[in-house]
């Protein structure tokens, strides 16, 4: 299996519609690419939850799955449920973030995902961002709409306890939920972690990739 991580990272930019749905679907990544480069600039867009308990959970959680990155998080106040109604403020959001610089890397919601809050998200992500590396992430729930993803990041274990430990730390509006525990984030763990010889990972989805090859040499050119 090939890597799809660049070589130099930079700068990432997540995007989620609701806080705690980048935690959820990547916090492992975050986790680890963090470590792995400190310093790494990180933007955050979420569509939902601005001025509420919600706002203050994700932004303490953000700067937890974030270590040591230069992290700034914008959360609006679209409402929740109703994203596709605020569409034009939506891609106002996503647009304004393409301005600031060009991310080595994305994560977003899955084009899969049926909530109707994190589609329209990922919709307007290749609406902005063309040519850039876009992880879409999984989030599972009652909709039954996990697709077979492409991409796989292997997990060790004390890296999705802490994953798993700092989202019921930071997410405390969230713990009554059904969907909202240990073995729903360690069970999808543990199905892609088989899928990709590891014990545990996180499992993202590509809309399209470029197959770069180096110019041939030695070969008469074609008129």
């Amino acid at each position: 299996m090939l890597s799809l991580l660049p070589e130099r990272l930079d700068r990432m930019l997540l995007l989620g519609a609701h806080c705690d749905d980048i935690a959820i679907g990547a916090g492992g990544a975050l986790l680890e690419l963090c470590r792995a480069h400190p310093g790494v600039s990180v933007s955050a867009l979420v569509l939902t939850g601005g001025g509420s308990l919600r706002e203050e959970e994700e932004r303490a959680a953000l700067a937890a799955f974030c270590p040591g990155a230069r992290l700034d998080v914008t959360v609006l106040d679209l409402p929740d449920g109703r994203v596709p109604t605020r569409w034009e403020r939506a891609k106002l959001a996503v647009e304004e973030q393409r301005a600031h610089g060009e991310p080595d890397l994305i994560f977003a919601p899955s084009p899969h995902d049926a909530h109707q809050d994190h589609r329209t998200l990922a919709e307007l992500v290749p609406t902005a961002f063309r040519d850039h590396v876009t992880l879409g992430y999984e989030i599972l729930k009652w909709d039954g709409d996990l697709d077979q993803p492409v991409a796989y990041l292997p997990l060790a274990e004390p890296v999705l306890r802490e994953k798993i430990s700092k989202l019921h730390e930071h997410y405390g509006s969230q713990r009554d939920r059904r969907w909202f525990d240990p073995e729903v984030f360690g069970g999808l763990a543990r199905i892609r972690g088989v899928q990709c010889h590891a014990r545990y990972a996180e499992a993202f989805h590509v809309s399209k990739l470029m197959l770069g090859l180096a110019p041939l040499t030695g070969l008469d050119p074609v008129d």
